[in-house]
């Protein structure tokens, strides 16, 4: 009889997550109020936010919260970062996340085919692209089985190539990731927390400029940057204002070519407004 676990189904709601709250592992007590936060799921951070000392006790508190009435209890997706596959941590983290309750599976440094495949038999899978030789393979690792989401690691990232700039240092690094997701048929991309901690304002900034670049969500690092980054990841008055103008022509062309503003509206504008537009309905 085969002992394989069985793979967990996709969570809908993370193909249209915007805001991403990260929450301490060994910090149990923030686990409930981070799924209250109005976040649209929680990613508990096994690996960065644990010292070495206390990945154990941090893997024994997430266990114990699956099997509290919290926790079972709970209603937005539980997404967990696991520590890196060369980190010796790897396995009983994966282990962990065969756990009914977990919803996807945050890989840090993906950097090859192997290192997917080693979590695909469980929960879905969100690589971590912050290495360069991660992004010398991210059509490979965006295209690898079990993959929902790519996640663009800016800080670490950075710091592998020496990039001391974050906004048009990063323009190529970030678009690529765009590109890739969409050639292998995955959700938009989410951009990483960045160096902002508690500070919102820059958060929402960050999160603004990689919305227009193509990206579908950020990761926040305290429950503040929540709302600000969920308000920066949609579209401004003007955009939507065009996006409905737009949609209007388009349905009463009544099978003619629509036009606005005597231009022509070809499918390709047709689409953006589309998409400018679901946005805007976001919970947010």
């Amino acid at each position: 009889m085969s002992t394989a676990v069985q793979a967990a189904p996709p969570d809908a709601r993370l193909a249209l997550a915007q805001t991403f709250l990260m929450v301490p592992g060994d910090r149990p007590e923030r686990y409930a109020p981070a799924c209250a936060s109005g976040a649209d799921a929680i990613v508990i951070d096994l690996e960065d936010a644990v010292p070495a000392a206390g990945k154990g006790a941090a893997r024994d508190a997430l266990s114990n919260w699956l099997d509290s009435p919290d926790g079972r209890a709970q209603h937005i997706p539980v997404l967990v970062r696991v520590n890196c596959i060369h980190s010796g941590c790897f396995g009983d983290d994966l282990a962990l996340c065969h756990r009914p309750g977990i919803a996807g599976i945050m890989l840090p440094k993906a950097e090859r085919v192997d290192d997917v495949a080693s979590a695909s038999s469980t929960a879905p899978l969100f690589p971590v692209i912050e290495t360069a030789r991660g992004f010398a393979r991210l059509a490979e690792i965006a295209a690898a089985p079990r993959v929902q989401r790519l996640l663009f690691g800016a800080e670490g990232f950075r710091a592998d190539l020496g990039i001391v700039g974050g906004r048009e240092e990063l323009l190529f690094f970030r678009s690529q990731i765009v590109l890739a997701s969409r050639l292998a048929g995955l959700h938009r991309p989410v951009e990483g927390p960045a160096v902002e901690s508690g500070d919102s304002r820059a958060a929402a900034d960050t999160a603004r400029h990689v919305y227009r670049l193509g990206f579908g969500g950020k990761l926040c690092l305290h429950p503040g940057q929540v709302d600000g980054i969920a308000h920066a990841m949609r579209p401004s008055t003007d955009e939507l204002a065009w996006a409905q103008r737009v949609l209007a022509a388009a349905g009463d062309a009544h099978g003619r070519a629509p036009a606005l503003d005597g231009q022509a509206l070809d499918q390709a504008t047709v689409l953006l407004a589309r998409l400018i537009a679901t946005d805007a309905r976001r919970r947010h």
